[in-house]
């Protein structure tokens, strides 16, 4: 199977199902009642080759015995929710044990619930059901937020890591934190963990915390605590939505409104943020000299004599522009 195959597969009319299991039989039984119920099938008869065909596929779902030669279910499930491009899929396990630690173990390794053997189709058919529905409506919704330019992450309180994150999610962290693309061992960038720790009893009161921005240039990029979608005993698992937000419009409009050149606007929209000259030099690629003078300009077209009274004529035109603006 090569690594297009997801690409390959047509998820317009059907779902994707990897059933795992070392016995061809119980295969052969869930591949043909699943393929008569529209599912596309994708089986495995080992713990390696379900962690090689669940990265390359990325299936809906996962139907996993538990007990296996080499590495068994309950290791194949660890892995999975490991790593942020499966860990959303649900897990059902197959099992021929019914002891209590042994179902324990099946959930505490990330499934969403069990069959037991001798399999009926039927019954993994309704399971399936319910979880898809639940799973099917989550990606909808993260995938509608990413449309919308809004990214989602899931982040554990306990120990800061990056449960899954959406597409948008992780090319917007690569350009404001440096978190790369697809590590092993996938952690938040630390100023999402430190804000989300700080206001965590805020959160679990249902009181929502003050935005995180993350600032690059004219551009930035604001932290929203959504919910919380896991409980632990030490913070729980939260939802987070993130939003770019670039300010190149601003500039533009000041441009317009007060007849500079583009490189004047620039300047001035450092000065509303509060930045002295050698910063907005360093900002803009120039001399501290030059930005004197660009601001020289400035005075004489606002009409003004000073920074301060450049900085709020220029916040009152972008208000009535663009609301909101620096809250």
């Amino acid at each position: 199977m090569s690594a297009s195959v997801e690409q390959a597969l047509d998820r317009s009319n059907s779902e994707v199902v990897l059933i795992v299991d070392d016995v061809p039989d119980n295969l052969a039984v869930l591949h043909d009642a699943l393929d008569e119920s529209g599912y596309t099938v994708l089986v495995a008869t080992s713990g390696g080759a379900a962690l090689a065909r669940a990265a390359q596929a990325v299936p809906d779902i996962v139907l996993l015995d538990a007990m296996m030669p080499g590495m068994d279910g309950f290791e194949v499930a660890r892995r999975l929710k490991a790593e942020p491009r499966t860990a959303h899929i649900p897990i059902i396990f197959m099992t021929g044990l019914t002891e209590t630690e042994h179902l324990v173990a099946a959930l505490e390794a990330g499934g969403v619930d069990y069959v037991t053997k001798p399999i009926k189709p039927k019954e993994v058919l309704a399971r399936m059901h319910v979880h898809m529905r639940g799973a099917r409506q989550a990606r909808q919704t993260r995938n509608a937020l990413d449309a919308f330019g809004y990214a989602s992450i899931a982040v554990r309180a306990a120990d800061g890591r990056l449960l899954w994150q959406t597409p948008l999610a992780r090319d917007l962290l690569a350009t404001y934190c440096g978190i790369a693309p697809a590590p092993a061992q996938p952690q938040a960038p630390q100023p999402v963990v430190e804000w989300l720790r700080r206001h965590l009893r805020d959160a679990m009161q249902q009181i929502e915390p003050p935005r995180l921005t993350i600032e690059q240039g004219a551009r930035r990029l604001s932290f929203r605590l959504h919910q919380q979608i896991g409980q632990d005993e030490e913070g729980g698992e939260w939802l987070i939505v993130m939003r770019e937000v670039s300010d190149a419009g601003v500039i533009e409009a000041m441009s317009l409104s007060f007849k500079l050149t583009a490189r004047e606007a620039e300047v001035l929209y450092w000065v509303v943020k509060g930045k002295i000259n050698r910063d907005i030099a360093d900002i803009v690629g120039s001399s501290p000299a030059t930005v004197k003078k660009h601001l020289e300009r400035i005075f004489a077209k606002l009409g003004v004599e000073t920074r301060t009274a450049a900085a709020g004529m220029a916040m009152n035109r972008i208000r009535q522009l663009q609301p909101g603006f620096g809250e």
